[in-house]
């Protein structure tokens, strides 16, 4: 039987931050923690849509008023990173979902200098976990869960061109930054392999969210915006279904510290299940090059432990 929301185990007592919140796969990966018994954080970069987002939420689920909070976070500054983690008020972290993420975005860069795609889902979220690892490491069980993609197949990581100072393809940024993702998790489960904390990643195969819009309308390419979103109704699957591998990833009890879940059918839509990936992200060596240039650029140095 297909795993559903409905096998997440109890929650309560549990903490949970959540990045982009606010919509989409990470708007039902905190909804179905809430409803859990968890008290979840709506990590969102822009505070409109995440208080929109958090009445959204209580209205479906009334009794999650008391556990859910809202806090700004723009993974594309890392001071506004170092400032959501001084500002979070408790002492111990259960879980921490690294979901938010841009894709295929025209040449931007970050507050501090980043290629966008890169900075944004890999860098602001090495960064966050390093500021929160001492509250992930007083919790009994805790768990990193990072979002990457089945689109990282399309290319390793170049270490000498981190930020696609060369040519810039936005497709090939993307997947760079997703196989970023993985390699991060591969790492940080090295690291945490003497402690309780499981690093997981999971991808949701083709869901319909805001994310394969974003691109074609920061450029204003209306007609290209009305085919993408054209295809997300006739082929994607749900932000619901989407949501499903985050949240085994981050719940269910056998899941493995460097362990990658997808949807089940051609790893497109379907309960979760162990996703392939490309032989490139099991690499210690290149692992280990990217952490250490994630802590000189961001730096965020884990300490002794990590």
């Amino acid at each position: 039987m297909a795993w559903t929301a409905r096998n997440i185990p109890d929650q309560s007592g549990r903490t949970a931050v959540v990045t982009g919140a606010n919509s989409g796969i990470g708007y039902v990966t905190a909804r179905e923690l809430a409803r859990r018994g968890a008290r979840v954080v709506l990590a969102c970069r822009s505070e409109e849509r995440g208080a929109r987002a958090r009445e959204r939420l209580v209205r479906e689920l009334p009794e999650a008023e008391e556990r859910t909070e809202l806090r700004r976070l723009d993974l594309g500054d890392l001071a506004s990173v170092s400032g959501f983690v001084k500002e979070l008020p408790e002492g111990r972290l259960d879980l921490l979902v690294n979901n938010a993420g841009v894709m295929a975005l025209p040449f931007r860069r970050t507050a501090d200098g980043f290629e966008s795609q890169f900075g944004v889902n890999h860098l602001g979220h090495f960064a966050l976990t390093g500021l929160l690892l001492e509250r992930l490491l007083a919790a009994p069980a805790p768990r990193v869960v990072t979002v990457s993609s089945g689109l990282h197949v399309l290319a390793n990581i170049d270490i000498a061109d981190l930020n696609s100072e060369g040519a810039y393809r936005r497709w090939i940024a993307y997947a760079r930054s997703k196989t970023a993702n993985l390699l991060f998790t591969r790492e940080l489960a090295h690291r945490m392999a003497d402690t309780p904390l499981v690093a997981a990643a999971a991808h949701p195969g083709y869901a319909s969210t805001n994310l394969q819009t974003e691109g074609v309308r920061m450029e204003g390419r209306k007609a290209a915006e009305r085919v993408v979103r054209a295809g997300n109704r006739m082929v994607a699957q749900s932000a619901e279904g989407g949501a499903l591998p985050t949240l085994y990833a981050a719940t269910a009890p056998e899941v493995a510290p460097d362990s990658f879940t997808g949807p089940r059918i051609l790893a497109w839509r379907g309960g979760p299940a162990p996703a392939w990936r490309a032989p490139w992200t099991r690499s210690d060596a290149a692992a280990e090059r990217l952490w250490a240039a994630s802590e000189q650029l961001t730096g965020v140095r884990y300490g002794a432990s990590a």
